[in-house]
């Protein structure tokens, strides 16, 4: 088991769980996502990893050579807001486990590796958004000590 920062040579692992993450969303919300796309193009994964790694890191969790996890973090920094405090967050863009590996605590292993690196470089806080739809990723992050920082609500018109 390893948690370490993405390489390009991650990109085709990294699409195969974008495209499990896709398919959770599509499914639960069928009238915002589109099913068989994905958040990301790999050109777009290039450029994170290759360019905005100090803004936009991406950790995965590799074993036996392959990714099986993986953490999109945006690191937000307040200082200039007029209304914020000025603090550093690091917000979890998205987390994904393969779903032939869910149950072996890969989840938990990057949610704390990202926690600790959030703490390391001296964030405030660590936040993300979990679609309602999503009742297990919920429950997980609620299991991982997160609480409702702010509420998104729609109609649908």
């Amino acid at each position: 088991m390893n948690i370490r920062p993405a390489t390009p040579g991650d990109i085709p692992d990294i699409d195969r769980l974008l495209y499990q993450v896709a398919a959770v969303h599509a499914a639960g919300r069928p009238d915002l996502f589109v099913m068989g796309e994905k958040k990301y193009t790999d050109d777009e994964l290039l450029a994170i990893i290759e360019n905005d790694s100090d803004t936009r890191p991406i950790f995965v969790y590799e074993d036996g050579g392959r990714v099986w996890g993986y953490a999109f973090c945006i690191l937000e920094d307040h200082a200039d807001a007029h209304v914020l405090t000025p603090i550093r967050t690091l917000y979890i863009d998205d987390l994904c486990v393969d779903e032939s590996c869910r149950g072996r605590h890969i989840g938990t292993a990057l949610y704390d590796y990202v926690k600790s690196y959030a703490r390391d470089i001296g964030c405030h806080n660590l936040t993300l958004n979990v679609w309602e739809c999503n009742t297990s990723a919920r429950k997980f992050y609620e299991r991982m000590g997160m609480q409702v920082q702010k509420t998104g609500m729609e109609v649908i018109l």
